[in-house]
């Protein structure tokens, strides 16, 4: 496999020793493996469990863990971001290769501004994210 001029190619060769190339991707959506969509994503924040009086990483400079069995507090603190929480979802399987290319449709309970939330995977395993403000009512 190799990435030519934007294309993904598949380079084989046989036994005769003709070498054959085959395009694999032939529309920006080959490069896509699945996309999902959180529609309310500020909706969870993420919260962790650290020691009391420590950093959100749960060590400030100079500490030292304690020794042995000695007991020790902990408190949660929201780290500034949110859970992704996967509410809709279209990918590809061996079998079907499709890609949906339109969400479901999503009804909100009441009135407000929400923050959509879509992740996109790309056939390497890499993500990109991008967030959209919608107003209900």
């Amino acid at each position: 496999m190799i990435c030519d001029q934007g294309q993904l190619v598949k380079v084989s060769k046989s036994k005769d020793g003709v070498v054959q190339r085959t395009v694999l991707t032939r529309l920006w959506t080959d490069w896509v493996d699945y996309w999902a969509v959180d529609f309310d994503y500020m909706s969870r924040k993420e919260i962790i469990k650290v020691p009391v009086g420590t950093g959100i990483g749960g060590v400030l400079p100079g500490f030292e863990g304690p020794q042995g069995d000695l007991p020790m507090e902990f408190e949660e603190r929201w780290t500034g971001g949110y859970i992704f929480e996967n509410e809709w979802q279209s990918f590809r399987t061996r079998k079907d290769r499709d890609l949906e290319l339109k969400t479901a449709e999503h009804t909100y309970d009441r009135p407000g501004r929400y923050t959509v939330a879509i992740k996109v995977i790309d056939i390497f395993g890499n993500d990109t994210m991008t967030l959209l403000p919608v107003n209900v009512g």
